[in-house]
């Protein structure tokens, strides 16, 4: 399968995630009704200022023990954990997304001295907004696999956890391919704009 490019993705502002990255929780953080209006207002700013693009690929795999996932002759993920986690799949998706560069901008041009709270809300919401369009990406799958009798695992391993070292970051960023979402890598293999995210998922037959 050809990458499959998604220049619009709507999701829902996830809050309770996007106040528990800020340090609060439900019933044991009391948040005064000024700060609150304060976060739901910057909480509308990121809305405006995430342009959620995405991307994802399906890909035949197997697994050779210990701990190497084969896409082709060429294309390899050495990884014991991501081999355990893909030990019943049979294809991978590959998924990217990005909240773009305006919302980085903005949140540099606030720590810099603009506006700290703001920034940080901006951060947050950009985090959690970019993590819930691969939400969205897998759930836009499951519904094509549905037909298909497949089903996608319910989690996703992202370079940089355990073993899955952050280099791969350079074979997902070639085959999805991401600069054509404005997303390129730097000498370490970080993403750019920062926040832009990849994972990876199995695909299995029940």
């Amino acid at each position: 399968m050809t990458p499959l490019f998604f220049q619009s993705i709507n999701v829902d502002l996830p809050r309770t995630a996007i106040y528990r990255r800020l340090g609060y929780r439900r019933n044991a953080t009391r948040l005064d009704t000024a700060r609150h209006r304060e976060i739901e207002k910057y909480l509308g700013e990121a809305g405006e200022l995430i342009t959620l693009r995405g991307t994802a690929r399906r890909l035949p795999c197997w697994i050779e023990p210990p701990g190497r996932v084969v896409l082709d002759e060429t294309t390899v993920f050495a990884s014991r954990n991501l081999a355990r986690f893909l030990k019943d799949a049979g294809e991978t998706l590959l998924m990217g997304a990005t909240a773009g560069a305006d919302v980085m901008a903005a949140i540099q041009a606030d720590m810099a001295g603009g506006n700290a709270t703001r920034g940080v809300v901006l951060d947050a919401a950009a985090s959690e907004i970019t993590d819930a369009a691969l939400d969205w990406i897998m759930s836009y799958f499951r519904q094509t696999l549905r037909r298909e009798g497949k089903a996608l695992l319910t989690n996703r391993f992202s370079p940089g956890y355990g073993d899955f070292v952050l280099e791969n970051q350079l074979i997902i960023h070639r085959l999805l391919p991401m600069e054509r979402l404005g997303v390129t890598l730097t000498k370490t293999c970080l993403m750019v704009p920062e926040k832009s995210v990849t994972a990876v998922t199995g695909i299995v037959a029940p």
